[in-house]
């Protein structure tokens, strides 16, 4: 956690693929947490478990299922994200779903510099049970 939040204001000063990069490190934190909590199993199977919910396809099926849910500045920080340049897209995921799951990070990074876990906690449940 940290020290202090940012106001949302010094946390808007971030690039949005900054956002992303710390966003991806929280949301997949959150999604591990989940696992561990919900079930104890082997390694393995946790991991198997992570990976389905932290991969490309799965934040963007997850940022759509979301878009009713977002508040107006969250859908600005989302946006942000969404449509951030980036240089490269992984094999396996199009460029659209990429573009996506860099909006959602973003926003999980966002949420977390502010120090709205609870709100970070609302959307991970909203999301939890999706099958891809």
């Amino acid at each position: 956690m940290l020290d202090k939040p940012l106001s949302p204001l010094e946390a808007k000063q971030y690039s949005p693929l900054a956002l992303a990069f710390f966003g991806d490190a929280v949301y997949e934190l959150i999604v591990r947490q989940r696992l561990i909590l919900s079930s104890n199993m082997q390694a393995g199977k946790l991991h198997s478990l992570a990976v389905s919910k932290v991969r490309a396809s799965y934040q963007a099926m997850a940022s759509q299922e979301l878009e009713d849910h977002l508040t107006q500045e969250e859908e600005c920080i989302f946006r942000r994200g969404r449509n951030a340049n980036t240089t490269t897209v992984p094999k396996g995921v199009t460029t659209a779903q990429y573009h996506m799951a860099t909006g959602l990070e973003a926003l999980f990074g966002y949420l977390y510099l502010i120090g709205d876990v609870g709100r970070i906690n609302e959307l991970i449940t909203l999301i939890w049970d999706l099958e891809d």
